[in-house]
C-alpha cells in the first residue's frame, strides 16, 4: 500500500510541467513571430527601392523608369521619360553610394527612406502589390514625406534606430 501512495500526485505534477512548457513555447513563438514580421514586412518594397538606386548608379535609366510602371511602349502620361531624366538623370542626381534606411507602411504602399549619398535623402512610395515606385503623394495637413496614419510606436522605434546611427528622422 505504501508504494501506491508514493506516486500520488505525480501525474498532476507532470501535467503541470507540460502545460508550462506549452505556454512558454507559444509565448516565445509569438514574440519571435512578431519581431520577424516587424523586421521583414516591408522587405520586398525596400529591395525594390534598392534595385531602383542600383540601376541609377549604373546609369541604366530605362529599366529604372520601368520600375515606375512606365516603358517606351507605354509611357506614363503624367511622368514622361524627359521628366524622369530631369529628376533622376546625371545632371540632377549623382549616385555613387546609397543606403536604404527604412520602410514605413502607409496605406497601400510603403514609404522607403534612402540615403543617396551626395544626392541627399530621398523618400519614395513603393506600392505593396505591384511594387511600382512613385513619389509620395501630398496629404493635406501632413508633413511632406510622412504618412497620415500615425503609428506612435513605429515612429518611436524608427527614431531610436536613426539616433543609434547618428541621424535624425525627418
Amino acid at each position: 500500500m505504501g508504494d501506491f501512495l508514493e506516486t500520488y500526485g505525480a501525474g498532476d505534477e507532470r501535467r503541470g510541467k507540460i502545460v508550462k512548457r506549452v505556454v512558454v513555447s507559444l509565448a516565445a513563438l509569438l514574440v519571435v513571430g512578431g519581431l520577424l514580421y516587424y523586421g521583414f514586412h516591408t522587405f520586398r518594397q525596400e529591395r525594390q527601392a534598392k534595385r531602383f538606386f542600383e540601376l541609377l548608379a549604373a546609369h541604366d535609366y530605362k529599366p529604372a523608369y520601368a520600375l515606375w510602371g512606365c516603358t517606351d511602349a507605354n509611357p506614363c502620361r503624367d511622368y514622361p521619360m524627359t521628366a524622369f531624366m530631369q529628376d533622376w538623370g546625371p545632371p540632377a542626381v549623382s549616385i555613387d553610394k546609397f543606403e536604404v534606411l527604412d520602410g514605413a507602411s502607409c496605406g497601400s504602399g510603403v514609404i522607403v527612406d534612402v540615403d543617396a549619398g551626395a544626392a541627399g535623402d530621398r523618400k519614395l512610395m513603393v506600392e505593396r502589390d505591384s511594387l511600382e515606385i512613385g513619389f509620395i503623394p501630398p496629404w493635406p495637413g501632413v508633413v511632406p514625406g510622412r504618412c497620415p496614419q500615425v503609428n506612435r510606436i513605429a515612429d518611436f522605434v524608427r527614431d531610436l534606430r536613426y539616433r543609434l546611427h547618428g541621424r535624425t528622422y525627418k
